[in-house]
């Protein structure tokens, strides 16, 4: 039995895709829950989810991926290269499997920007702290953004004297708004962060991170701050079986639709 649980909203993108998840998705007698954020009542049905067992999966936008409009309302420019994850358990995807390669080397013909490029080996400058939006770190870390930034900042403080630039999710009217991170992650000596998929950006950007060990870049990455002076550098086969892990947790609305997204999550063993 399916359960989706759309926000009331009706630009959001959980119009498209909830349709998409029912006709792809094998139903069976168990109730599975689908969530698109965690906005409205989202929060709360899901701490009802895993006080009662029952399997729930979490949907948004995917990990390499042409990006979408976001605001005043959310727009797909190109369905064929626009990916969304979709989670069991948790916001990002934290138990799967290496695939072979193939969707990466797909992503990689789109366009998307799925190219390793090593470490940054030169003079750094400043460590980069990215929180996650309010909902997701209250979800997470169980206290509000400015407080999880407050506390990042004395952790780092307490190992370092590298100053910290602080840069926030972009939205309209903030001073982030229209501003790409890779001019905040030049020189950049890490980047710390709790679930931001600014993480991935500072990977494939020579930026090392530091992050919530749920989130998708823990797999290559410091989970704690006590690590800020060396922090985890993978090598680049590491960085690339990753990459190809990513890779296979993301899906189109047509593969989503077609049941692409149902069976490769399947053979993940989610």
């Amino acid at each position: 039995m399916i359960i989706t649980h759309n926000i009331p909203w009706d630009k959001c993108l959980s119009k498209q895709l909830f349709p998409a998840i029912e006709k792809g998705w094998t139903d069976t007698d168990k109730p599975i829950h689908f969530f698109w954020g965690l906005a409205g009542q989202n929060r709360k049905e899901i701490r009802k989810c895993m006080e009662s067992g029952e399997e729930w999966w979490y949907v948004d936008v995917g990990y390499l991926t042409q990006q979408i409009t976001r605001y005043p309302e959310p727009k797909i420019h190109d369905y064929d290269k626009t990916y969304f994850r979709i989670c069991k358990g948790n916001i990002h995807t934290i138990r799967c499997k290496v695939g072979p390669g193939s969707r990466l080397q797909k992503l990689e013909h789109q366009g998307i920007d799925v190219q390793f490029k090593g470490w940054n080996t030169g003079e750094t400058t400043h460590i980069l702290v990215a929180p996650s939006s309010e909902t997701v770190t209250y979800q997470i870390n169980g206290m509000s953004q400015s407080q999880w930034v407050e506390q990042a900042t004395k952790q780092i403080a307490e190992h370092t004297d590298k100053p910290v630039r602080f840069r926030n999710k972009p939205r309209p009217g903030n001073e982030f708004w229209n501003t790409d991170i890779k001019e905040d992650l030049k020189n950049a000596h890490c980047l710390v962060t709790n679930m931001s998929l600014s993480a991935i950006d500072s990977i494939l950007n020579q930026v090392p991170v530091i992050c919530h060990q749920r989130n998708i870049a823990s797999f290559v990455s410091s989970k704690d701050i006590k690590f800020i002076n060396k922090p985890m550098r993978p090598g680049r086969k590491t960085i690339t079986e990753w990459l190809k892990m990513i890779a296979e947790n993301q899906f189109t609305i047509s593969e989503i639709t077609d049941g692409t997204a149902y069976r490769t999550l399947q053979e993940q063993n989610v």
